[in-house]
């Protein structure tokens, strides 16, 4: 059915990226209702745009992904969808995306361009770039930041910043090590692949895990987030971001599956029950729990 195929084509269930959208609203702590519109708005325009891009991808690669064992069953490499279909898809899409944020306002507009070009860029030839692909991608994730803080004139603190663009390259350097298990089942399929090896990656994610563990201690013993949010106590949510890096490291490592970060965040419990812990903690010390 040619509906199924062009909801594949759009990838939905990679808008859970999408939900850093939210971030600035989260820790604004401002729950308006006229906040949650229009995040929730930018969300959409931000997935839009993004689905353009997916589409756009699969079209750049569909030579590739008719070889992948995987990706040779995507709509476009199967046939499923024609090529001139897909690129009337990336025109609608990318413009209503683009015509709405520019009726919005001229900085989620700026965002939203942003994102389309560096991608665009991506898809026709940075990808092949080993370490500026990982960057790229981090980088998408910061812009979904300030797409969301674009809409309820909040200005990001450098520590969501920093943190998101660690996390985003943390997950983008696993995404890579699968890439490199699969080329060493002889199933090489990146053109940038040999900028990258097992130990290197290895060593990077341990680097970044690390990194990322410190960055967010930091934050939470910071002046400036002390001074906001009223609280000494937020150290303790420590322990839940040390406990989901551990077990994104457990499942990259010990149980080899870390292609898609999106759908381990879907299926696996151990991680959302993690996430769930980590926001509902994270609440109750903001909202002014006493520990002593």
């Amino acid at each position: 059915m040619k509906i199924k195929n062009i909801i594949i084509l759009l990838r939905p269930h990679q808008y859970i990226k999408n939900i850093f959208v939210f971030a600035p609203l989260l820790f604004s702590f401002n729950f308006q209702y006229q906040n949650f519109l229009d995040v929730s708005i930018a969300f959409i325009l931000f997935s839009m745009i993004a689905s353009s891009i997916y589409i756009f991808n699969d079209l750049a690669d569909i030579e590739l992904d008719k070889e992948h064992p995987k990706k040779r069953y995507r709509p476009l490499a199967s046939g499923n969808i024609s090529k001139a279909l897909a690129k009337y898809l990336i025109v609608i899409l990318s413009a209503v995306s683009l015509i709405i944020a520019f009726l919005i306002n001229i900085n989620l507009f700026t965002v939203l361009i942003s994102y389309f070009i560096l991608n665009i860029a991506y898809s026709l030839k940075l990808k092949h770039v080993a370490l500026v692909d990982i960057f790229i991608i981090a980088t998408g994730f910061v812009l979904r930041l300030f797409a969301g803080a674009s809409v309820i004139s909040n200005t990001l603190s450098m520590w969501i910043i920093i943190m998101t663009f660690l996390l985003a390259l943390f997950l983008a350097i696993a995404k890579r090590r699968d890439d490199v298990i699969f080329a060493l089942k002889g199933k090489e399929t990146r053109k940038n692949i040999s900028g990258y090896n097992l130990e290197f990656v290895n060593a990077v994610m341990v680097l970044m895990s690390a990194v990322i563990i410190v960055s967010y201690i930091l934050y939470t013993v910071s002046s400036s987030v002390l001074n906001k949010l009223h609280t000494h106590y937020l150290y303790f949510t420590t322990f839940f971001v040390i406990l989901g890096i551990m077990r994104y490291m457990q499942i990259t490592f010990v149980y080899e599956n870390s292609g898609s970060p999106t759908k381990l965040v879907l299926k696996d419990k151990f991680l959302q029950i993690t996430i769930l812990m980590w926001f509902v903690s994270f609440l109750i010390i903001v909202r002014g729990v006493n520990f002593g």
